[in-house]
């Protein structure tokens, strides 16, 4: 209820910002998933560099991205983290027909703040729940976001979420629980690869097997809902060599 809630403040934000009117010459607003904070700011400066108004980002968890976009929010383009997401926004109607397009991929890992000295091999069985004692484990929410949904399979096929159900910190993003690792309030936590490379204040102890969850795959689509001019062109520059060129540089893999 609480993500809800603040999904709808978001959304009533970026009315009022934005006006519900067909204005074509306004920048696109784009609905990008939380991982994708540095990236995705560095696509939108190489954009507005080539002489284009520069795309209004909102960032948050996949799944409140879903719901603001499924609430009619005025919104061009939707990256989400995973295709669970897009499914979801897809089968409620709301995507520009065929131009949903797999864009990104990543990897999962389980990190440490930089200063701690836990040392383990991933593998089935290995001891997450000894190495937390006391602790908890930060993820994005387990049943919602995306990081954490992959968390969640791979722990279970690792055969170890029985026994660190538990002691799971739920996030409301992935770049939230990233926060929790980096200032010291939990032992362990899950991210992406990405993430970790953006946080000097953690460290990466192991890399999930990529075996051991759903491909993590980020794709984009322009919303059936779209107003900008730029909406169409912006995502096309996304997915070319050179938007992907700028993805690549912050450690993801492209499609």
């Amino acid at each position: 209820m609480a993500r809800l809630s603040r999904a709808i403040a978001l959304f009533l934000v970026l009315l009022a910002a934005l006006g519900a009117g067909p204005v074509l010459a306004r920048a696109p607003v784009v609905l990008a998933a939380a991982s994708l904070q540095e990236a995705m700011t560095a696509a939108a400066d190489r954009w507005t560099a080539k002489g284009h108004e520069r795309p209004v980002l909102s960032f948050a968890a996949s799944s409140a991205l879903a719901r603001q976009a499924e609430a009619g929010a005025p919104a061009d383009i939707f990256v989400s983290a995973d295709e669970q997401w897009m499914d979801h926004v897809a089968v409620a109607g709301f995507l520009a027909a065929r131009t949903r397009a797999p864009l990104l991929t990543n990897q999962l890992v389980l990190v440490a703040p930089a200063n701690s000295r836990i040392a383990l091999a991933i593998r089935p069985g290995f001891p997450l729940a000894r190495a937390l004692g006391n602790g908890r484990l930060a993820m994005g929410d387990p049943d919602a976001v995306p990081a954490g949904i992959y968390g969640k399979q791979a722990l279970t096929r690792l055969g170890v979420w029985p026994q660190v159900a538990g002691k799971v910190a739920r996030a409301e993003s992935v770049r939230a629980a990233l926060a929790l690792i980096a200032r010291g309030e939990v032992p362990l936590g899950i991210v992406y690869a990405t993430d970790a490379r953006a946080e000097p204040c953690v460290r990466v102890v192991g890399t999930f097997p990529a075996s051991s969850h759903a491909p993590i795959v980020y794709p984009v689509a322009r919303l059936r809902q779209a107003r900008s001019a730029d909406a169409e062109p912006f995502r096309r520059f996304l997915l070319s060599g050179e938007g992907k060129a700028i993805f690549r540089r912050f450690g993801f893999g492209t499609r």
